[in-house]
């Protein structure tokens, strides 16, 4: 997941999915967990959780977390539940990665019982990201597009309606989309920064020389000084959507378009 993915966006994102008690869900793409704890909090000990990543290594630090929780090494493209077998299916901040959205969704969908609701977290336009653009600007000036792109990823689910189109093709009524604006707080320019050049694009295939991380991170004291708090540190706004949707009651297997999950 999103290195920027945090706790502080997980209770927001269970609501939207109108997790209760009893409620059996389902956390794709959960990273460590972050998301899925919090929905077992909602679900309580009547209800059942399960989480899916495709990192072995994330999965072993939210089994450690939440030993209650069901772990699953897997894609969300092809998901290894039985059809409706979850009351609710959500998603923190990793639908952007999937590298095929609609059979993800649709998987997603499979999964749901009849009129069940999903919820699922993406972040805003890259131009509503205020610093990250100025980020993502520099990069491009300085290295090329290759690094600007890796930095973008995050952000190309932005469009309302690409999204609501997106949803409603997987089988969902009543989708709503919803925008939240978070504050972004980082100790100092350079923290921010040097944690993208030397975490996130190595993660996204992308390894810059010492010589490049060091122009970049001089150039980008001045390029986001605008962000920078009389204490030092760095803040900024960071929306993200939730997008929402039921299960539509119409929904049936052939909706999948020949995609199909391996079950068990």
């Amino acid at each position: 997941m999103c290195r920027r993915c945090s706790a502080s966006g997980a209770p927001r994102v269970v609501e939207a999915a109108q997790v209760r008690p009893g409620h059996r869900v389902l956390d794709v793409a959960c990273g460590t967990g972050i998301l899925a704890r919090e929905a077992a909090l909602r679900a309580g000990g009547e209800g059942a959780v399960a989480g899916l990543d495709a990192s072995r290594g994330m999965l072993v630090v939210a089994e450690r977390l939440a030993p209650a929780i069901e772990w699953r090494e897997g894609v969300a493209e092809s998901l290894s539940f039985e059809n409706e077998s979850f009351d609710a299916v959500v998603s923190q901040f990793g639908l952007m990665f999937f590298k095929d959205r609609p059979a993800a969704l649709r998987e997603m969908t499979r999964v749901l019982v009849a009129g069940g609701r999903m919820a699922v977290a993406v972040w805003e336009s890259l131009e509503n990201s205020e610093a990250y653009a100025t980020e993502v600007a520099l990069l491009d000036r300085i290295v090329g597009s290759r690094a600007a792109d890796a930095l973008r990823a995050p952000f190309v689910l932005g469009d309302r309606n690409e999204l609501t189109t997106l949803f409603e093709d997987a089988g969902l009524d009543s989708v709503e989309i919803a925008t939240h604006h978070g504050t972004a707080r980082f100790p100092s320019i350079r923290a921010m920064v040097e944690a993208d050049l030397r975490g996130w694009l190595p993660v996204m295939g992308v390894v810059l020389d010492e010589e490049q991380i060091q122009r970049i991170l001089e150039e980008a004291e001045h390029a986001l000084n605008r962000f920078v708090t009389p204490q030092g540190t760095v803040t900024f706004d960071s929306p993200a959507h939730i997008v929402t949707g039921r299960k539509s009651p119409r929904w049936r297997p052939g909706d999948l378009g020949g995609q199909i999950g391996n079950l068990g």
